[in-house]
């Protein structure tokens, strides 16, 4: 067994790339489209047919030949009326128009779209707006200008929103390979948590970090993560930890991982056979996170039980490291301006919450709001998300580009 202590007090960069070096990669699965919305897209996916598959009429008005304008011709017999979604309807000859509707599948003898705000009509008779001169193809998108057929449309990795879910469907794929997500139970820890609806004393305190774990698990796209809250009974949570970690693969615990007399999960931990990785990373809040991999190779990450400390671990570390294991392809890391200066003392890497704003110049800028402290979790439903600010040094300026995170 590791020693506890190894891996002890290290810095950000450390902690992300030990986690990405021990997170198993999670298998595919099969879906139907409707179930796929918000899944990691495991397959390349190909264009069904030409987009669009056929010359599609931008514009409602007529179809005509761009050779009857050439000749001189401004009036137009209306030969028929054509929707969209029919066959088309041809012109035959350089007197006739179709009425035409956007959308509609261009006639093989027609080559120009005239708007019906430019026309003048006498029953089945049209005229072209005197001083108006149409441009030949006007309004006509043409058939494969945007893809071709076997043109790749999406790649692995992609997240299954509502653009995606276009792509999707106009390649016909009715069966999606996805990213299976992994079973995973959000446990808090302590004697003083009580749940919602039940009876609360003076000196008791609502357990949430197991809900808000959950509910940001299913806004990323889980919707199956349990929630557990436990108290701090050594036998009671070595029981309870020992059944979830049978029945689930990932395990993120809120509590018990400090120095305290019932800071108990280190201990579990390692009687239960989960290999630490690391303990404790130099940042503020979030400095006592904990993480291991059982021999079953299933990573167990234990979060400060402070509020503010549990959110923050759980954006920076945990969320970016499951979705990676899934295959998914990670957007690029945002960054925002500070709107004005922050000193932090500490040879720590500081996580400090921001409101995002626009300046006067029409800047993006994120203005610090501090928690009072670790466990005010009401005032960060008043912020964006949080910036991270180096250990490295001490004074940030206004203006200065940092590393943003969204709740």
């Amino acid at each position: 067994m590791k020693n506890q202590t190894d891996n002890f007090r290290i810095d950000v960069d450390t902690a992300v790339r030990l986690i990405a070096d021990h997170m198993p990669t999670y298998p595919s699965e099969s879906v139907s489209l409707e179930s796929a919305r918000g899944a990691i897209l495991r397959q390349q996916v190909v264009a069904e047919r030409d987009q669009p598959p056929f010359d599609r009429v931008t514009m409602d008005g007529i179809a005509i030949r761009s050779s009857a304008l050439a000749a001189g011709t401004r009036s137009f017999h209306v030969k028929g009326t054509q929707g969209a979604g029919v066959a088309a309807i041809p012109l035959e000859d350089d007197s006739n128009c179709i009425e035409i509707m956007t959308g509609a599948l261009l006639p093989d003898d027609a080559d120009t779209i005239v708007p019906v705000e430019r026309i003048e009509r006498n029953g089945d008779d049209v005229t072209l707006e005197s001083g108006y001169e149409p441009n030949p193809g006007q309004f006509i998108h043409r058939r494969g200008s945007d893809l071709k057929t076997g043109q790749p449309l999406l790649e692995p990795g992609t997240l299954i929103n509502a653009p995606a879910m276009a792509a999707l469907t106009i390649a016909g794929t009715a069966m999606v390979s996805v990213a299976r997500w992994p079973k995973i139970v959000a446990v808090s820890t302590g004697d003083e948590l009580i749940d919602v609806g039940n009876p609360i004393e003076l000196f008791q305190i609502r357990s949430s970090n197991d809900r808000v774990i959950a509910a940001a698990l299913e806004q990323r796209g889980c919707t199956t993560a349990e929630r557990a809250c436990l108290p701090d009974d050594l036998d009671a949570l070595r029981r309870s930890i020992s059944t979830m970690h049978e029945h689930n693969d990932i395990l993120i615990l809120s509590g018990g991982v400090s120095m305290g007399k019932y800071d108990y999960v280190p201990q579990i931990m390692d009687e239960l056979g989960v290999r630490l990785v690391f303990h404790k990373i130099l940042q503020r809040p979030g400095l006592p996170m904990w993480f291991g991999v059982s021999a079953q190779n299933k990573p167990v990450f234990a979060l400060p039980g402070n509020p503010v400390s549990s959110l923050v671990c759980l954006i920076r570390y945990v969320l970016p490291a499951i979705r990676a294991s899934l295959g998914a392809t990670l957007p690029e890391q945002q960054t925002v301006r500070l709107a004005e200066t922050i000193h932090f003392e500490s040879n720590l890497t500081c996580f400090m919450p921001v409101k995002l704003g626009i300046n006067s110049d029409g800047d993006l800028r994120a203005s610090p709001k501090p928690t009072n402290t670790s466990g005010d979790f009401v005032s960060l439903a008043r912020t964006d998300g949080f910036v991270e600010l180096s250990r490295e040094q001490n004074n940030f300026t206004a203006g200065e580009p940092v590393s943003f995170y969204q709740w």
